[in-house]
């Protein structure tokens, strides 16, 4: 399941979920658009059953954007305990596996 989450709660999530990956998009973003089914589908893996996977606009959202250093679209960060350990920006579904791998 993927959550959708604002700068209101991203920091609370990030404080009760040991690991979360967090994909940022924006409306206007085509390949953000189309990626959207394949982070759904990632976050149904029984591999990442214990990671959060949050959404968050990175247009409406300054403070998370600013968090995870947001360079450009999709960005993808993971996190954690709370910290950043990595990001990248990638449409490729075996891209956003390796960061998760990072928190695993």
């Amino acid at each position: 399941m993927v959550t959708l989450a604002t700068d209101a709660d991203f920091q609370q999530l990030l404080e009760k979920n040991e690991k979360v990956v967090v994909k940022f998009f924006a409306g206007w973003c085509g390949t953000c658009r189309l990626f959207a089914p394949k982070f759904k589908k990632i976050a149904e893996k029984d591999e990442f059953k214990n990671v959060l996977f949050l959404d968050i606009n990175a247009e409406e959202n300054p403070a998370a954007r600013k968090l995870a250093g947001v360079s450009n679209l999709p960005f993808f960060a993971v996190f954690k305990n709370g910290t950043l350990i990595g990001a990248d920006t990638t449409a490729k579904e075996e891209g956003v596996e390796a960061l998760i791998h990072k928190i695993l």
